[in-house]
């Protein structure tokens, strides 16, 4: 079992910035792939970004390539995601997420991870 626990939400005006991070802890964090995905109300969630477990390919969701980046500590068993830019349609709340080892591929489903954290909102006034 991991448990994922993600800090750094909060209320941030149009063009800000926010550092998003997810705490590993539990079974031992290697070989997880890890991924953010985000819900805003009365929207289904949506896929964001997501790393393998060597940091070293990632992939991003058209709608914030090129304003957000993941990146990871493994030594710490922290996934970090930097939102630059901020648009009023980034509020949500945002989700971290672990996928078991594996070949890396780009999850973008839901249902190809296999824990989750309890979220952290992201409010973005105009």
């Amino acid at each position: 079992q991991v448990q994922l626990v993600e800090s750094g939400g909060g209320l941030v005006q149009a063009g800000g910035s926010l550092r998003l991070s997810c705490a590993a802890s539990g079974r031992t964090f290697s070989g997880y792939a890890m991924g953010w995905f985000r819900q805003a109300p009365g929207k289904e969630r949506e896929f964001v970004t997501t790393i393998s477990w060597s940091g070293d390919s990632t992939y991003y969701a058209d709608s914030v390539k090129g304003r957000f980046t993941i990146s990871r500590d493994n030594a710490k068993n922290t996934v970090y995601l930097q939102m630059n830019s901020l648009k009023p349609e980034d509020t949500a709340v945002y989700y971290c997420a672990a996928r078991r080892p594996g070949s890396w591929y780009p999850a973008t489903r839901s249902r190809e991870y296999d824990y989750w954290g309890q979220g952290t909102q992201v409010t973005v006034s105009s």
